[in-house]
């Protein structure tokens, strides 16, 4: 390829992040379009042309257009690395991936996602209930994690790369991840592929 892709985003944002560090993890030259949410871009006619909830990921590749983080994951991988480890092909390996990208869009949206929405966007969600939602989904990852490296399969797939950042950011949501050795470890392993890159960091509050 050579016209970079744009990246819609809002650098704060969990759901872009998992964009961005596909692209670099996939080495694709990409351009940063930064949505001034607090204005009103992502309402805007043309953004919503590309995005129409108007949130934020969205990309454009060369004119195809597409919103949704978990989708964009998706296509990036079939699109640029068939064949590669990240999008394993055999049923149940596709199947447990898939069964990380559920746990990304649900139980990481209403747990780590929503308690750093109070916290660093004063988002009007219930904090106690977001952090217990929290703790509740680490005890479980952070025991299926014991002996292994990686989420769904023996190597990293995409479903690493979707639920990382809202986990490796949940401090900032007063989560607290010290009791979670396994999760920790994992955290460290995404941190070391090549071309990783971290998402914009907020103030950590008293954890719980």
């Amino acid at each position: 390829m050579t016209t970079p892709i744009k990246l819609y985003r809002a650098a704060k944002s969990g759901h872009s992040h998992r964009v961005e560090l596909m692209l670099s993890l996939l080495e694709l030259p990409y351009d940063i379009i930064e949505m001034d949410m607090a204005n009103g871009a992502h309402k805007q006619p043309e953004f919503l042309k590309m995005s129409p909830f108007g949130l934020v990921p969205a990309i454009n590749d060369d004119g195809f257009t597409l919103a949704d983080s978990n989708a964009i994951l998706i296509y990036l991988v079939q699109t640029y690395a068939k064949g590669g480890p990240w999008l394993p092909e055999a049923p149940k390996e596709a199947a447990e991936v898939q069964r990380w990208l559920t746990v990304a869009a649900d139980n990481i949206y209403s747990g780590p996602c929503a308690a750093r929405l109070v916290k660093v966007f004063g988002a009007p969600l219930d904090h106690a209930a977001a952090v217990s939602k929290a703790h509740a989904l680490f005890k479980i990852v952070d025991a299926h994690l014991a002996g292994r490296d990686w989420l769904a399969t023996d190597h990293i797939t995409i479903a690493d790369v979707a639920v990382y950042s809202y986990v490796a950011h949940a401090p900032e949501g007063g989560v607290d991840l010290a009791p979670y050795d396994n999760i920790r470890a994992w955290l460290t392993r995404v941190e070391a592929q090549p071309n990783f890159v971290p998402m914009v960091s907020s103030p950590i509050p008293e954890l719980a």
